[in-house]
């Protein structure tokens, strides 16, 4: 186990191109399991690879346990690394392929042997040694990567993308085994992935990126629940955030922000500072399980009712789809709850945990020091359409 810092890291491939990494500042504890999620071009596998050695930074430290090994060939940084495509050796059976990196360090047969068999048992490989690759389904290939890696006991194992490649019933699959398997070594890991259910799942800490900078650094619940940005509260979640356009309005002092279903109006108190200028657009975001059904009869100040248009039964819950702002929002309810189409659900959104954003910035836009969000107004006269 060891430590992993980064310091200031940057790396630029020249010709007046934009830097790829910009100044990536990340520390995980020995034994944490640090996932970079983002989409596609943001720089996470640019940034495994410059952790593994397989390509230079241009400015910056990596340190494992205190030292900078960002100088060194890959070689010498005692850190496995697990490939989105496996990279398995086609003409060598299962055991062979555990055992390359043994034998290329001149370990001893009979410890080469032992560790094979160690591995394994561990990831319930044992029956599949004198396999060759080409013999096994993608999620036994998979295993073999990992076990290839596992064998060297690195002080970091690195894996870059390594489910993206099988179906999803196999990914689930996949992702427990990742899991256990890092419970029981409690080895440092560092996971590249686009899909942030993984993110959400596997890491002790995520850091979130795009365009080869870190947008938020912090735990699973930490990222989920307090976003820094507009970016990283769209990018993760499962169904997304909603978002809904909104308009500061003031009054008696209050500011306000007006929902409209297209059947019903209501206004929402924001607990935001008096340097929020009364007509500034804002974004306001919600997670689809923190709107509720009111009670029948209630009628809150933060109560709206609005037309259920579209419904995705999942099983264990049902998504209904309204329109507020002009903006597609869901609802997450439980199944018994689950509305027909064309029904009007009188809907309850709780002021303290909404979320604001700068509708041109895209920045969080934080509570006023000691606002609640549930600042007494005087309601809204109800409209329909």
């Amino acid at each position: 186990m060891a430590t992993l810092e980064l310091r200031n890291l940057h790396k630029s491939y020249g010709n007046g191109l934009a830097d790829t990494l910009k100044s990536i500042d990340l520390s995980i504890d020995s034994g944490e399991f640090l996932i970079l999620v983002g989409p596609s071009g943001c720089g996470k596998s640019t940034l495994m690879n410059c952790i593994a050695g397989l390509e230079d930074v241009t400015g910056g430290g990596i340190l494992v346990d205190g030292q900078d090994i960002s100088g060194m060939s890959p070689k010498d940084r005692d850190i496995a690394m697990v490939f989105q495509s496996y990279a398995l050796y086609p003409t060598m059976s299962v055991r062979e392929n555990i055992a390359f990196g043994l034998k290329i360090r001149k370990m001893p047969r009979a410890a080469i042997d032992e560790e094979v068999a160690r591995v394994a048992k561990l990831l319930q490989i044992e029956h599949l040694l004198e396999r060759k690759p080409a013999q096994l389904s993608g999620g036994q290939q998979q295993r073999v990567a990992m076990g290839r890696a596992l064998a060297r006991r690195p002080k970091i194992y690195l894996f870059d993308e390594p489910l993206s490649n099988l179906d999803a019933k196999l990914r689930v699959e996949m992702r427990t085994e990742i899991k256990l398997m890092h419970q029981r070594l409690k080895t440092t890991t560092v996971y590249v992935t686009h899909d942030q259910i993984e993110a959400m799942t596997l890491g002790d800490k995520v850091a979130v990126m795009k365009d080869g900078i870190v947008q938020q650094f912090g735990t699973p619940q930490q990222i989920y629940n307090d976003p820094a940005n507009l970016f990283v509260a769209s990018f993760i979640g499962s169904p997304p955030m909603n978002f809904v356009p909104l308009r500061v309005q003031r009054q008696g002092g209050q500011l306000l922000g007006l929902l409209d279903s297209g059947q019903d109006r209501c206004q929402l108190p924001l607990a935001l500072g008096d340097e929020i200028a009364e007509g500034r657009e804002l974004i306001l975001g919600l997670r689809p399980e923190q709107i509720v059904i009111a009670e029948a009869g209630s009628n809150g100040l933060s109560d709206v009712r609005a037309e259920v248009e579209v419904i995705e039964p999942t099983g264990p819950d049902t998504l209904a789809f309204v329109t507020l702002n002009g903006a597609k929002v869901c609802c997450r309810l439980a199944p018994d709850a689950a509305p027909a189409v064309g029904a009007t659900l009188q809907l309850r959104l709780d002021p303290a945990r909404v979320l604001l954003f700068d509708a041109q910035s895209g920045e969080r836009l934080r509570a006023a020091p000691g606002g609640t969000g549930e600042t007494k107004v005087t309601p809204l006269a109800r409209h329909k359409h």
